[in-house]
């Protein structure tokens, strides 16, 4: 008999976006709590939804395994989890509701849940976790095992009190500042040939994900924080290094995903990282997330390199620096232009995400960003509109335009949810043209590559010949709802 079913409710299948990449990753926040869980005796499973066709999977599941105890704790590390999608918040519910029907105790612990406890305890939870986890999972799991029925001294807690349907927050938790402490994630309880199929047969090759932080220190008022909020706390170099050479060694693996929100801040810690890299004799590549201010720091970038970073996205977010100032983002353009030359020349992989629709820009300030792709050229771009979410100093200053929906169904939603500057057609419109534009370029480039007599990609010099027309017919339509903008909303797009 199982104590303790672990799941979430990220369905890469009900995001059609993401399944459609083929690039899915395992929940690894939920095998980080499952690994604490059973380092202090529990029996744990896993019943992991990535790759599952529906919610309703769970309820067999629930009847073979007869747990006491049904936890739904989302990846907190996996930026499509941060989002709080409806379509999954919906998929939590089902499942909330499915376990309380096979009498276990229901436990949630998300971005999403804790922004709308309430809702979640409506439908069938019995407590949700806000914030950090762990800690919290730990500290009310001995007090249910201990027949205790006040939880009020539990910190990170929202929970209705028994015979009452008031909803009760706990003070909040403190966050955990010594990332060693927690054992490994529970690796073993995810079925990773599944993932590894998946990838093999539509990239021909493998990653996995891991984190190394917790938290962002910076403070870009649209960016919400719901789980590790503002701190930041850092594993050890070399407890990483470890995980790395074990997934290695157990899997095969040689690429990895490094899901922090920012990679290596603390000072003189990628420097460590590359040491303890290079005297294990480790051989690998990775990806990461960072900031080009922080990038440009002493010798970072030369550390990422010699450990084996090929690719790093940053958040370029805007080319229009009244934009950038707007956000408090607290980087240049000029930032962004140098770290992306330096980077290149180490033959680092350069990838922007790009934000539209941000409260005051105008056309001139899109105009601003296009010709910064033009001009720097990055490996791959990805493009969002502004989404306000609880919590962040943008939701505050949106909220009172909010209309009905306040949440993105599936990644690629890209609503306005707020009156900008252009209509939603305008950004779902932009949002095409600049995919294609972006392409059409990369292919001209190697058209040029191949008259050049150097080496290229032939497929992307092809697909020239789709986006050149497609991409005219998008800008003209871009065009048409510019003039419709102007007239309706007399706003000045200048």
């Amino acid at each position: 008999m199982t104590d303790i079913l672990f799941t979430h409710s990220y369905f890469y299948k009900f995001d059609r976006k993401q399944w459609e990449a083929q690039q899915p990753y395992p929940p690894y926040g939920t095998i980080y709590a499952a690994a604490l869980m059973r380092s202090l005796g529990f029996q744990v499973r896993l019943f992991d939804v990535g790759l599952k066709d529906s919610p309703s999977e769970l309820a067999l599941i629930l009847v073979r395994e007869k747990p006491r105890y049904l936890v739904i704790y989302d990846d907190g590390f996996n930026y499509l989890t941060k989002m709080c999608l409806t379509r999954m918040r919906e998929a939590a519910f089902d499942m909330a509701k499915t376990g309380k029907a096979q009498g276990c105790h229901v436990i949630v612990n998300s971005s999403d849940s804790t922004d709308h406890f309430e809702q979640y305890l409506k439908e069938g939870a019995d407590f949700v976790i806000l914030g950090e986890g762990e800690q919290t999972l730990q500290a009310l799991i001995a007090a249910l095992e201990a027949g205790v029925r006040d939880f009020s001294d539990i910190a990170g807690l929202a929970y209705c009190p028994e015979n009452s349907e008031n909803v009760l927050r706990t003070a909040p938790r403190p966050v955990l500042h010594d990332l060693d402490e927690l054992p490994d994630p529970a690796w073993d309880l995810v079925d990773i040939a599944a993932y590894k199929n998946i990838w093999e047969r539509a990239h021909g090759t493998f990653s996995l994900n891991l984190a190394t932080t917790r938290g962002c220190p910076y403070k870009c008022n649209w960016c919400a924080k719901p789980i590790y909020g503002n701190r930041y706390n850092s594993r050890s170099p070399e407890r990483v290094a470890a995980e790395i050479e074990y997934l290695i060694d157990q899997f095969g693996v040689r690429h990895f995903w490094m899901a922090d929100d920012i990679f290596g801040l603390k000072p003189g810690w990628v420097q460590r990282f590359r040491d303890v890299v290079q005297a294990k004799n480790l051989h690998f590549t990775y990806k990461i997330q960072s900031r080009v201010d922080l990038l440009l720091k002493e010798d970072t970038i030369d550390a990422l390199a010699a450990s084996g970073l090929r690719q790093v996205w940053v958040g370029a977010e805007s080319g229009s620096q009244k934009i950038l100032d707007a956000m408090d983002k607290g980087t240049t353009v000029e930032e962004i232009a140098e770290a992306t030359r330096l980077l290149k020349k180490k033959g680092i992989e350069v990838c922007f995400f790009l934000q539209f629709g941000y409260l005051g820009e105008t056309r001139a300030d899109i105009d601003a960003t296009l010709r910064m792709l033009k001009k720097l050229q990055p490996h791959d771009i990805g493009i969002s509109v502004s989404y306000p979410l609880p919590g962040t100093k943008f939701y505050d200053k949106v909220k009172a335009l909010l209309g009905d929906k306040q949440n993105w169904e599936v990644s690629d939603d890209l609503a306005m949810m707020y009156p900008a500057t252009f209509s939603p057609a305008f950004y779902r419109r932009l949002h095409r043209l600049v995919h294609k534009q972006f392409r059409l370029q990369q292919g001209k480039t190697e058209w040029k590559n191949l008259l050049a007599g150097r080496s290229a990609n032939l497929r992307r010099a092809v697909r020239t010949f789709y986006y050149a027309p497609a991409a005219l017919l998008d800008r003209w339509r871009l065009g048409r709802l510019e003039q419709k903008t102007a007239t309706k909303y007399g706003a000045s797009t200048t």
